[in-house]
């Protein structure tokens, strides 16, 4: 069974906006390249930049709707995020440096009644993926058009973060692939696990407003409440948009 590539995305801050790449060099036992490469900490959080910390330590979109409606654009060479949303100025900031910037920019977006982002943190060559070791995800757009299908309405494949948007399959297929080897470009990737999603999946990502009830739909129409898989790199290599997605 093979597939293509469609598109690459990473989301440099976890919760807080995505980017659209063409193109990326993979590493055995990594996460993409800048991919959670920082994740918010908030008040009653117990992370910091010495280890992996679950995802219930940060602020991300399914407890903030408005988180999902951030975009992304890094310079890696400057070492700079660019962040935008439909209700905030554009930043650009360091966010090694300039913490206090970031927080001030994303606190209209939090609600007062959850608990407030407090800090940036980032471990050492570990991006702060929801599993506990280093994924890469990926998204079969033929799984994605089901659900727009069966909720009469357009679902942004965006809603489910994921890195790796691959098309030619039919619906569904990827779960067959649990425990499978997928050859993606010059890489390799093996098959961890389903995706199950949370509440983030439910807010539009162009305005960052609740407006689908996906993991009702999930559930009702097709008996479980995942969507995507996870993967680990097993072999370094590069990948593009086009590239070949071949189970092995």
């Amino acid at each position: 069974m093979t597939g293509h590539v469609t598109a690459l995305w990473r989301h440099p801050i976890k919760g807080h906006g995505r980017e659209a790449i063409d193109r990326v060099a993979l590493t055995v036992g990594q996460t993409i390249p800048w991919d959670r490469r920082w994740a918010v900490a908030h008040e009653l959080a117990e992370a910091d930049d010495t280890a992996w910390a679950p995802c219930t330590n940060f602020s991300r979109g399914s407890k903030v709707a408005a988180l999902m409606g951030i975009n992304a654009r890094c310079d890696e060479a400057a070492g700079t995020v660019t962040l935008s949303h439909p209700e905030r100025p554009e930043l650009t900031f360091d966010p090694d440096k300039d913490e206090q910037r970031f927080l001030d920019w994303v606190r209209p977006l939090m609600p007062d009644n959850r608990a407030q982002s407090t800090c940036l943190v980032r471990v050492e060559g570990r991006g702060m993926t929801d599993t506990d070791y280093p994924s890469v995800s990926l998204l079969n757009l033929a799984s994605n058009a089901a659900m727009s299908d069966a909720m009469d309405q357009d679902i942004s494949a965006l809603r489910w973060r994921c890195n790796i948007h691959f098309s030619g399959v039919p619906a569904w297929a990827e779960f067959d692939w649990i425990g499978h080897t997928l050859r993606v470009g010059d890489a390799e990737l093996l098959v961890r696990e389903r995706i199950v999603r949370c509440l983030a999946t439910t807010a539009n990502p162009g305005t960052g407003v609740r407006d689908a009830d996906t993991l009702g739909t999930l559930n009702s129409r097709f008996g479980h409440q995942d969507f995507g898989i996870y993967a680990e790199v097993t072999k370094s290599g590069g990948i593009a948009i086009g590239d070949q997605v071949d189970v092995l």
